[in-house]
């Protein structure tokens, strides 16, 4: 698509657009990022359009798509701070840490489910980035991502359930057991 075209879309479509996403979201930022979000749209998939006289209703229909989608993924997944949640979270005191040995951690990653093993094991054993894991594993980044977060939640239960632990919060959990996951990576007994 000509670069003058698009400036002409956007220069015609922008500000309806954005009115109509400010009454969806009733927050600027919120509305911004949805109309620039429909703009991308356009950019990528816009040629597929066959009659540009339908422009305008193309771009207000995937506004509102975009729109349904953002709400769909924020009820399956909402936004919690970590200061509201830090009750609910399982923590690993820094004893405990200290405590297990290479070998142990190493078993407990193997009761982690297989979805989550595969991902954690790639991401702390292998040390391959997200986009990697994605490529070996043939799923989404955001399926990674998932898989290592859940698989880490999942780890830190299994370690409380088997060092006998009660949740002491004197270190965050993500940030012990990250700790765990290096240390096995660097236990030269491993190598």
């Amino acid at each position: 698509m000509p670069s003058d075209d698009f400036e002409q879309i956007v220069s015609r479509h922008y500000e309806p657009l954005y009115r109509f996403a400010f009454s969806l979201t009733r927050t600027e930022a919120d509305a911004c990022d949805l109309t620039q979000q429909t703009f991308y749209i356009w950019a990528t998939k816009g040629h597929q359009l066959r009659d540009r006289s339908k422009v305008k209703s193309w771009l207000f229909t995937i506004l509102h798509r975009e729109f349904l989608n953002i709400r769909r993924r924020a009820a399956r997944f909402p936004h919690l701070e970590l200061s509201d949640a830090i009750e609910d979270l399982p923590t690993i005191s820094p004893e405990v840490v200290n405590t297990l040995d290479s070998a142990q951690v190493i078993e407990f990653l193997g009761q982690v489910r297989e979805p989550y093993q595969a991902a954690l094991s790639l991401f702390y054993m292998e040390d391959y980035s997200y986009k990697e894991i994605a490529d070996i594993l043939e799923v989404p980044l955001g399926t990674v991502r998932s898989r290592i977060s859940r698989g880490v939640a999942q780890l830190q239960r299994l370690i409380l359930m088997g060092t006998g632990t009660t949740s002491l919060r004197a270190m965050p959990e993500s940030d012990t057991t990250e700790l765990c996951l290096r240390r096995v990576w660097n236990d030269p007994a491993l190598a």
